[in-house]
């Protein structure tokens, strides 16, 4: 017998069920089928912390791949459709713009279109940049419609409990076997220092030749056991706690999630068909927990549905999240606060990444290697992005405010910042989550504007670039003004009824 075929990974344990392991467990039952032993464990004990109501597009091509209708699926979560984030307050306590999942015009092979919106600008003949940009001005006028040949990108809201317990019932037809029970123990093996299997408070043990950490905060696996540490962000990103609570809905439902800028950080609002999803984040060094607590039920809208529920986090990233045969997910792999949305994403990523370098033939360095060295970037450039908000802002209304402007960026931020202020130019790398268009309309909307613009530019004839901008800017209102309401395309698309 070879060592290969010795070390092959046949046995698959996921610890910890939520929206990390349901994602985890539905993807590997559904591809690998029978080719792998697939089992979780969870137990019904230990609450998950819900993140991720808010969802960005590249969900839409995980439930592709899994091949779950999208209308069964939204009913099933009930879910609504999202268009962005509209930011309020976030530049000087009075301002809002819109981080669309849209393309903003239409790009030259030399540059950007916002080369020649800041021409229009500069001469007096550009609009809004909203004006350009289909799905910034839907959300503006609370519209919505899935378009032919994809020609409307959006996301979802959704409840993400009830996406964990969707996901449950289709990995288990597919194969997945759950097992009830506490992880009392996780077993290395005293040579390699593996891990052999886990010991559940109900005497059972789950041997495994594989495990995925989908523990949450407490990151039994990965941490725990494996001691694989943990680069700490609070130094970028402040915010060290959230209170989430529950509304029943009192209004149509917007395509958009709102992050409202408080004296100490922010809140969330996400529109279900259901409810709303609510929530407070802030920095406890500016705000104490009571108080954040006040200010979170005193601003909510309609009847309160659950008790208020406490989180306490550390913005950062495990050091290794796949530690000799271990592999972190969601949680259990590090925390971006809430901002842009990305707490599925970086799941989905994972789980994604996982399974094209499958290790059949058991675990390698060099697997291990590059899945730690890509997950480091999905991070990294997400931190940056979320960082940029604070960083870029006139507000010094308030402590917490004056503390964020004076806080270090990271060098790769401070770049792109400067690239833009200086040339209008936004570099990104290939694999990034966030496109340029995302960093355009971040940028433009905290206030940063581009001191000149690319010389192609001035090239065209004043009255083609007034025809340009006017083309573009009647093609998106026209399309706009066809669309339906939001609340009436979800109710004949994906209504999931009246229960809450």
């Amino acid at each position: 017998m070879t060592q290969a075929s010795q070390s092959a990974v046949r046995r698959v344990v996921i610890a910890g069920g939520g929206t990390a392991g349901w994602m985890t467990a539905a993807a590997i039952a559904k591809t690998m089928g029978p080719t792998v032993d697939l089992t979780l464990v969870e137990s019904e004990m230990i609450g998950t912390v819900g993140v991720g109501e808010a969802t960005i597009p590249p969900l839409r091509t995980f439930n592709r791949l899994l091949d779950i209708p999208e209308d069964v699926f939204m009913r099933e979560t009930k879910a609504t459709f999202k268009l962005g984030i509209q930011f309020e307050g976030w530049t000087d306590g009075s301002d809002r713009y819109i981080h669309s999942f849209g393309t903003t015009g239409r790009d030259h092979w030399t540059s950007g279109f916002q080369h020649f919106w800041k021409r229009g600008r500069v001469e007096g003949m550009a609009g809004p940049l909203s004006d350009y940009c289909l799905e910034y001005k839907a959300a503006l006028e609370g519209k919505f419609a899935r378009l032919p040949n994809d020609g409307m990108n959006y996301a979802y809201h959704l409840d993400s409990a009830l996406y964990a317990k969707y996901l449950r019932g289709f990995a288990e037809q597919h194969g997945a076997v759950r097992i009830e029970g506490k992880i009392n123990e996780v077993v290395l093996d005293p040579e390699s220092g593996d891990i052999t299997a886990l010991d559940l408070d109900n005497g059972q043990r789950v041997e495994g030749d594989l495990f995925i950490d989908c523990t949450g905060f407490r990151a039994l696996l990965i941490e725990g056991a494996l001691q694989a540490g943990y680069d700490d962000w609070t130094h970028l990103l402040p915010c060290d706690r959230a209170i989430a609570v529950q509304t029943r809905a009192v209004g149509a439902a917007a395509p958009y999630t709102r992050s409202i800028a408080h004296d100490a950080g922010w809140q969330w609002r996400i529109p279900l068909q259901h409810r709303m999803g609510n929530g407070i984040v802030y920095c406890s060094q500016h705000l104490s927990d009571d108080a954040a607590r006040e200010r979170l039920l005193s601003t909510v809208e309609g009847e309160t549905l659950t008790e208020p529920n406490q989180l306490r986090f550390r913005t950062g990233m495990r050091r290794k999240h796949w530690e000799r045969n271990c592999i972190a997910v969601g949680l259990a792999s590090g925390f971006m606060e809430p901002l842009e949305s990305t707490s599925i994403h970086l799941i989905q990523r994972s789980v994604l990444r996982l399974l094209r370098m499958f290790p059949v033939a058991g675990v390698m360095a060099c697997d291990r290697d590059a899945f730690n060295e890509q997950t480091v970037e999905d991070f990294v450039t997400i931190r940056d992005f979320l960082v940029l908000h604070y960083n870029v802002t006139e507000r010094t209304d308030s402590a917490f405010w004056r503390q964020c402007r004076r806080l270090p960026i990271p060098d790769s931020l401070a770049h792109r910042i400067e690239l833009f202020s200086k040339t209008g130019r936004i570099h990104c790398a290939g694999d990034e989550l966030f496109r340029e268009n995302s960093w355009l309309q971040v940028m433009l909307g905290q206030g940063l504007e581009p001191d000149f613009y690319h010389p192609i530019a001035d090239k065209m004839p004043r009255e083609e670039l007034q025809r340009f901008l006017e083309q573009i800017r009647q093609s998106v209102s026209q399309t706009v003004d066809g669309l339906p309401l939001h609340e009436d395309y979800v109710r004949q698309y994906c209504d999931a009824g009246e229960t809450v």
